[in-house]
């Protein structure tokens, strides 16, 4: 694997490296966001399941506009820049804001920057390299985007532990952001062998293989069980662990999920995606269960959400090198945009459903119906899709 990782294009280890600076200020802030929104804005809940759903289902809108527009112009850059930079610049200000809508505009401009490069950018890796090493290209990404995730809790934590304000903490990640628009300002496109298209913007589903709309379809339901991770830091604080401890839990989630995503989406080359796929949606559904059942903290509590981990390595790059294997090249960045739009508009219902079932009714409840529809999903992906194996170079249709 050393030998293949070795081989991969330049342009794959730069967007890898930017993921992970851009990471590293992102997960600082975001094991903090409970916090300061419950210990200094006084929200519940139920606001921060608006604040998650508003600003991850307007990303995936834009998304789909980035996407088609790179299939349109086969110029991925621009977009990335952009979107690298909107996001950088709007962290910063949370530590300026008094009320939890200003937070909701905040964090709306930093998910307008994600939802402007996030396709651009799966189109650009996934054209980088081969069918046969997409798996190994997705998960070395989303490996390098997990160490990010695992630095930027550490130094949270440690700024914490140093008596830091939250608010001098949200001013730290502006530093990091400079760095990660200077590194994409680095990035060359590869040359396209699809022709410029002087066409109508393609952004219709009309046109798709079938195959891909019924991936679709398994993505929907199982994101109406994927709400905002913050849930998951607030339902641990509410067990007992200590405010300072919450950031080194989500940095054990990202270390477990840093060390095995490469080999697991590379495996995913060999054996198939669909499998590999169900196999990570039933350990969602799991996670979820044994979460909801618990009464207190402790060392099974740190356990479950190590095994959170590996579910994000199981299926993060497997998802994304599924959508490169399925769509058609020419359409590849409007397919990224239709996962994407598929996957954030139904975070919208389901950060809220979620969080007015945590608040009014229970806990169990709001992550048992998680863990239903993470079942559901597994058992249609193996339905529709478990006879294809579109890994190793073959296109299904």
């Amino acid at each position: 694997m050393f030998t293949a990782l070795r081989a991969l294009p330049r342009t794959v280890w730069l967007i890898g490296l930017i993921s992970l600076v851009n990471d590293g200020a992102s997960e600082m802030l975001y094991p903090l966001v409970p916090l300061y929104l419950s210990s200094v804005l006084m929200a519940g809940p139920r606001a921060m399941g608006i604040i998650e759903g508003v600003a991850e289902a307007t990303a995936s809108l834009l998304k789909l506009f980035s996407g088609v527009i790179v299939d349109h112009t086969r110029r991925a850059k621009p977009w990335i820049v952009f979107g690298y930079g909107l996001a950088g610049l709007g962290r910063p200000l949370i530590a300026f804001v008094s009320s939890w809508p200003w937070l909701l505009a905040i964090r709306f401009a930093d998910r307008v920057g994600k939802g402007l490069r996030s396709s651009p950018r799966d189109a650009l890796l996934a054209a980088s390299v081969d069918s046969g090493r997409r798996g190994l290209a997705f998960g070395l990404h989303r490996a390098l985007d997990n160490a990010g995730a695992v630095v930027g809790p550490l130094v949270a934590a440690l700024l914490l532990a140093k008596d830091v304000p939250l608010r001098d903490i949200f001013l730290w990640s502006a530093l990091p952001a400079a760095g990660c628009l200077a590194l994409t300002l680095m990035i060359r496109e590869p040359p396209t062998r699809e022709p410029l298209d002087h066409g109508s913007f393609a952004w219709r589903i009309e046109g798709m293989p079938s195959l891909f709309k019924r991936y679709l379809v398994v993505v929907a339901l199982f994101t109406l069980g994927n709400s905002s991770n913050m849930f998951l830091l607030l339902r641990a604080r509410e067990l007992g662990v200590p405010e300072a401890q919450i950031p080194l839990l989500w940095a054990a989630v990202s270390a477990v999920a840093m060390v095995f995503s490469t080999p697991l989406s590379a495996l995913s080359d060999r054996v198939g995606r669909v499998h590999l796929l169900a196999g990570g949606y039933a350990a969602y559904a799991f996670f979820y269960l044994g979460l909801g059942l618990m009464a207190d903290d402790g060392l099974l509590l740190f356990a479950l959400f190590a095994f959170y981990g590996l579910f994000m390595a199981a299926t993060e790059g497997v998802e994304k090198a599924l959508v490169a294997d399925i769509a058609p090249a020419a359409r590849r960045g409007a397919a990224f945009g239709w996962f994407n739009l598929t996957a954030g508009a139904f975070l919208l219902p389901a950060s809220v459903v979620f969080g007015w079932l945590y608040e009014t009714v229970s806990p169990l409840a709001a992550f048992s119906l998680a863990a239903g529809c993470a079942f559901l999903a597994a058992g249609l992906l193996l339905r529709w899709l478990g006879g294809e194996r579109p890994a190793a170079g073959k296109t299904p249709g």
